[in-house]
């Protein structure tokens, strides 16, 4: 808090635009940290949700049921992968990847094989700040205080930096052999890499990943929290690759931004581990506001715009123009390279004496841009632009003509020419 910016004090929202208490406009380049889909105070779902919360705000969901979460759920069995039909409610992403390294780990239990409690992940992973989300993740700027009391995790590198797909499927493979028979679960964030990084990896490297775990019987969880519900063009991810894992979870823009809400969808064969008379195999795991009636009204209401809006296709047509203006942003000196994919644009800056997360010109960036009425909170040395679907096209042309400006004097960029 001592280093921190003063918080801006925010009145109201208006689609990909926030109004501060001083009448200034903001453009949320970044979705209000990647939560928000079709815009801020959306009519349709502002309706869903006062219109349920005047019928029923909330009801334990032990031995209650109610119809929102019951369509809500269908409706994301419908959307997912083939085979995960089971879904499990909860609060947040964290949670939603904490949920699954439960089911994986009591799953085998069941089955008799409790030694497999290790967990395998991505180098630069980043899955939440829980314990068993900060184990699977791989961050040590924001979880290094509590290493030494995580559970095991071992750590395959990802494409890119030289690193081909078949050299990290290699890692992968030897890591499933050594450690035969002690692996609960093998955790990914497909295709896109959010908080360490933006790193984009080819689709075939997701579906290697798949095949190698589908021939040792070994669980794979997708942690679609940040990649979910359009972000990279397609509902999931792992469409990109024709995937389908044992868990996948889901949270941020869920709801459309509205409230919060989680999801942990399992396979078939993961719930039937249990299915007993013995109540001791239970999966004892909950919280008081499980299956929330008004954000899974909410949720429906957003999945619906998805049609109504068609809102993948606003999300390719965010990608092509952000795939002509990334272009230009590549020829800037000091810009190491530029990526995206879907609604997602990302700038990396060169290698300064401090790289990273903790890298200071991502603060001064911010500084910049909030000056011109953007709204962005840059990963260190990388700089992302993920609006929401409802930003136009010339709004987006703005946020990148200020990009332009800002790189050379704020990030130590000299213009070129």
């Amino acid at each position: 808090m001592q280093a921190a910016e003063p918080p801006l004090p925010v009145v109201a929202g208006e689609g990909a635009w926030l109004v501060l208490a001083d009448g200034r406009r903001m453009f949320d380049g970044i979705s209000s940290w990647w939560v928000n889909l079709h815009g801020h105070a959306h009519p349709a779902i502002a309706r869903a949700v006062a219109d349920q919360a005047a019928r029923l705000e909330h009801v334990i969901f032990a031995g209650f049921a109610h119809e929102p979460a019951a369509r809500l759920a269908a409706e994301l069995a419908r959307l997912a992968p083939g085979g995960l039909s089971r879904v499990f409610y909860s609060d947040d992403g964290s949670t939603a990847v904490e949920v699954a390294m439960k089911m994986a780990v009591q799953a085998w239990r069941h089955r008799g094989e409790a030694r497999r409690t290790l967990f395998v992940a991505l180098e630069g992973a980043y899955h939440g700040d829980t314990f068993g989300a900060m184990a699977a993740g791989a961050q040590p700027v924001f979880h290094g205080a509590f290493a030494d009391l995580l559970c095991e995790v071992r750590r395959v590198p990802v494409p890119g930096g030289g690193r081909s797909v078949e050299a990290c499927v290699a890692a992968l493979e030897s890591v499933l052999e050594r450690e035969a028979g002690r692996i609960a679960a093998v955790l990914v964030e497909p295709i896109v890499q959010g908080a360490g990084g933006m790193r984009i990896h080819p689709p075939e490297f997701l579906a290697e990943v798949r095949a190698a775990t589908a021939r040792r019987g070994i669980f794979l969880v997708a942690d679609e929290v940040f990649t979910g519900f359009g972000r990279t063009g397609r509902m999931f991810a792992c469409e990109h690759a024709g995937v389908v894992p044992d868990l996948i979870c889901l949270s941020k823009g869920l709801t459309g931004g509205f409230l919060p809400l989680a999801a942990t969808l399992a396979s078939e064969e993961i719930y039937a581990e249990f299915l007993a008379e013995d109540r001791a195999r239970a999966f004892f795991h909950g919280h008081s506001y499980t299956g929330n009636p008004v954000a899974c009204a909410a949720a429906l209401a957003s999945l619906r715009l998805f049609e109504q809006e068609r809102s993948l296709e606003r999300v390719a047509g965010l990608e092509r123009l952000f795939a002509r203006r990334l272009a230009r942003l590549a020829a800037l000196p000091g810009v190491a390279a530029t990526r995206g994919l879907g609604g997602l644009a990302v700038a990396e800056l060169a290698p300064a004496s401090e790289p990273g997360y903790l890298d200071p010109r991502g603060p001064r960036v911010a500084r910049a841009l909030a000056e011109r009425g953007i709204f962005v909170r840059p990963l260190g040395d990388v700089v992302y632009l993920l609006p929401p679907y409802c930003a136009t096209d010339a709004e987006c042309d703005a946020v990148f003509d200020a990009l332009e400006e800002v790189l050379p004097g704020v990030a130590g960029v000299a213009q070129r020419g």
